[in-house]
């Protein structure tokens, strides 16, 4: 078959791809020009990461595509339903990443809680001549352990992000389309323990949390799910993590809850209108920023590369079938 990874595969995945006789190109095709490339090439699947967008209309003009492979968990950037009323399979990578992202959410954590995201911006300016004062300016931080983490959505990646905030003594609580308990596995060294995490409503993580970081989908209306309304419900001073989707938090609100202290500070990894984020966000002395990463690590990327391989060996079988 005829591949098209748009936003880049790894390499052992390509080479897998290659020796098993699928054709590939991993050169990134702007947006304008991609219904021509898959067109003339004869482009059976494209794998796409969260970049390329698969819409309706390329699917009409494209009608010898076969599947299109989301490298990562979210599908937003895919008009799934109707790609898969024309035919076309829709898969996606859901575990591979999990722990990149956990792990980049504890880094915004540590270093909110400590000023890192600050002072590493004011040091190489002001380190030399204002030593002191920068020390006291960030002699207030804290410590994580003892403190409550809510996670918005307990599913493979919130369930890795438990496991890492419990590592370090926090208490953790999910928000989840149910509530209860959920038996999470924690594994320390050779050993493996079961933990009781708390299953509770948003009402009520508000309520206890000094952190909250949320791992949900964007939502199908493009509405957010945390706005002004939910920020007042929070404890004032809570530090809060998106790594999910720009959209499911309103950004006017996210300021408006900085400069009044109701949120101490916040940890971005997504945005709306990526790739060209607000400037006022981007400038916020309370915004610790990252370039929506989360799976940007070697490691996650080889493990979703080789299972896009795997899925495309099965939609290969079954095309042949």
């Amino acid at each position: 078959m005829n591949i098209l990874a748009n936003d880049g595969i790894s390499a052992a995945a390509k080479e897998a791809l290659e020796t098993a006789g699928h054709r590939v190109w991993t050169s990134f095709i702007e947006p304008q020009d991609l219904i021509e490339f898959i067109q003339k090439e004869q482009v059976h699947g494209v794998i796409v990461r969260s970049a390329t967008k698969i819409r309706q209309p390329l699917i009409d003009a494209c009608p010898q595509l076969k599947f299109v492979i989301r490298g990562g968990v979210g599908m937003d950037n895919i008009d799934v339903a109707y790609a898969r009323e024309k035919g076309v399979a829709v898969r996606n990578t859901p575990a591979s990443s999990s722990q990149s992202v956990a792990e980049l959410v504890m880094g915004h954590l540590f270093g909110l809680s400590r000023f890192l995201h600050d002072s590493n911006r004011r040091m190489p300016v002001e380190g030399t001549d204002q030593f002191k004062g920068l020390k006291k300016a960030y002699g207030k931080g804290a410590e994580l352990r003892g403190k409550t983490i809510a996670i918005i959505g307990f599913g493979r990646i919130g369930q890795s992000l438990a496991s890492y905030a419990l590592g370090c003594g926090m208490k953790v609580i999910g928000v989840d389309q149910k509530t209860g308990s959920h038996r999470l596995p924690v594994t320390i060294g050779d050993t493996t323990v079961e933990v009781d995490i708390p299953l509770v409503t948003m009402g009520e993580a508000f309520s206890k949390a000094d952190a909250i970081s949320l791992h949900i989908p964007a939502q199908a209306n493009g509405d957010a799910v945390i706005g002004a309304a939910e920020f007042s419900q929070m404890k004032r001073g809570v530090i809060l993590i998106n790594a999910a989707r720009g959209g499911v938090m309103d950004e006017d609100a996210l300021i408006e809850a900085l400069d009044s202290g109701q949120v101490a500070s916040a940890g971005l990894d997504v945005f709306v209108g990526e790739p060209k984020p607000r400037q006022d966000l981007m400038r916020h002395p309370k915004i610790a920023l990252t370039p929506h990463i989360g799976a940007a690590t070697s490691e996650a990327q080889e493990r979703i590369g080789m299972e896009i391989v795997s899925i495309v060996q099965e939609i290969n079988e079954n095309l042949s079938a």
